[in-house]
């Protein structure tokens, strides 16, 4: 079972990581797509992909966090004391 968990959380992490990879990969391409260049230029669809991927990682990362933070109940009987 413990096995099963941890294959479960590799995948979980590379689904995670796969969206920084996709950022990584559009700056490197536009890097090397002027790689003569001192400074580089965006278009605004450019920007607004990464923007929206980067957006997208944010949002994924915030609802794992709240569910891993969520507080495990426990129920309690109350007894008398006398």
């Amino acid at each position: 079972m413990e096995v099963q968990d941890k294959k479960h959380a590799s995948a979980a992490l590379q689904r995670h990581l796969a969206t920084l990879k996709l950022v990584s990969r559009l700056l490197g391409h536009e890097l090397h797509a002027q790689s003569g260049a001192k400074a580089i230029a965006l278009s605004r669809e450019e920007v607004v992909e990464i923007q929206t991927t980067i957006d997208l990682y944010i949002e994924e990362a915030t609802r794992k966090g709240a569910t891993a933070a969520a507080p495990e109940t426990t129920l309690v009987a109350a007894g008398s004391r006398n």
